[in-house]
């Protein structure tokens, strides 16, 4: 049992932001669950540009797809190789998925990025992806943008679960949480079980050290700014968890944690240290407590592994933490403005990856591989 493992005690899973063809072939995959108590993968549109768009892995594949279909169009092409890889990732984490009696063991793949300021096109995507799919422990990831938020909503209804992704602003995450109610509360009203339901909300963080330190260094705040630097985005992660804290409490959620619904755990996300002077398992070692997780990316994972602390330092120094916020506040860091900015920027980066992955796929010709 090593420290990852710990993590698990500590009430924090342990899910993977990787997947990979090969890796799942050769059995990477089961090392991580057997050995360091894994339980999910996330994948994104960048994570499949690198396995698709590099080497040839797919090619047989898609080959073999492209003969049986041809003609199709270069999103269905990609849909395809994409649903293998998520299918074959949920079929080694199902044993989990049953052992925790559908609390964890899922899978995550993300409805398009060009549909993030599109609500219905955004839900016929999220139903589209669980009927091709067909996995139990499959989330479906939808951006937590204002248009992402009624669909969030009326997926969860469907009984879809639902990884909320793209999450930078206190403010947003309420307001994903109030949908994932809404969406249980609609399927008590029809009758429906909501105790299989579940969801994460997909807090990212890294990204916001980012760019509160390139503020800082700019001169933002001047000298005592610099005390901040590092600190912003755990502070905001703390404060996150601690409404989710008193959220658990309310009469409306307690309503339906009796009818048996899972909580909707905070995930902590954009884990790998963008700063080379901060420690790489700066976002691991501070963020650990009951009903999270974190999901990490596997250099990250190699180094928790050999030198993470674990205690239970989310609930930690929540004054402190209160204090980091309100100084960023006065000296003009401006957090919000910040967290918007992050929003428009992760929703064109994923696009701009989307737009590779799709390039690099219909740039492999079935007639490349007609004797694959």
């Amino acid at each position: 049992m090593g420290r990852l493992n710990d993590l698990a005690a500590a009430g924090q899973a342990v899910w993977l932001d990787f997947v990979d063809r090969k890796f799942l072939a050769a059995g990477g995959l089961q090392k991580l669950v057997d050995e360091d108590g894994l339980t999910g993968v996330t994948s994104n549109p960048t994570i499949f540009e690198k396995a698709m768009g590099h080497g040839d892995a797919y090619d047989q594949e898609l080959a073999a797809y492209d003969k049986n279909h041809p003609g199709a169009a270069t999103i269905d092409r990609y849909e395809h190789l994409a649903i293998l890889d998520i299918q074959a990732a949920a079929d080694t984490l199902r044993p989990v998925y049953d052992r925790l009696d559908g609390k964890d063991g899922y899978v995550s793949l993300e409805v398009s990025p060009y549909l993030a300021n599109d609500t219905d096109a955004t839900i016929a995507e999220a139903k589209k992806l669980w009927a091709a799919v067909g996995r139990p422990n499959l989330m479906v990831k939808i951006p937590g943008t204002p248009a992402g938020v009624p669909a969030i909503a009326a997926t969860i209804a469907e009984g879809i679960n639902v990884n909320v992704t793209l999450l930078f602003s206190i403010e947003a995450y309420k307001s994903v949480a109030e949908a994932y109610v809404t969406g249980l509360e609609e399927r008590v009203r029809q009758g429906q079980p909501i105790d299989r339901i579940a969801s994460v909300a997909s807090f990212f963080v890294s990204r916001i050290d980012a760019k509160i330190d390139d503020k800082i260094d700019a001169g933002v705040g001047g000298e005592e700014a610099k005390a901040l630097k590092g600190k912003v985005a755990i502070a905001n992660a703390k404060m996150a968890y601690a409404w989710y804290q008193d959220f658990i409490k309310t009469e409306r959620w307690q309503a339906l944690a009796a009818k048996g619904a899972q909580v909707q755990r905070l995930l902590w996300a954009s884990t790998g240290t963008k700063n080379p002077d901060y420690p790489d398992t700066l976002y691991l070692d501070t963020l650990i407590g009951k009903d999270t997780v974190n999901t990490v990316p596997p250099k990250t994972m190699d180094a928790f592994r050999e030198r993470g602390t674990v205690g239970q330092t989310l609930a930690a120094d929540i004054d402190a933490a209160r204090d980091v916020i309100a100084a960023q506040e006065r000296l003009g860091l401006d957090l919000n403005g910040v967290t918007d900015t992050l929003v428009e920027e992760a929703v064109a980066s994923f696009s701009k990856a989307f737009d590779d992955l799709l390039g690099a796929i219909a740039a492999k010709h079935p007639a490349e591989h007609a004797t694959s």
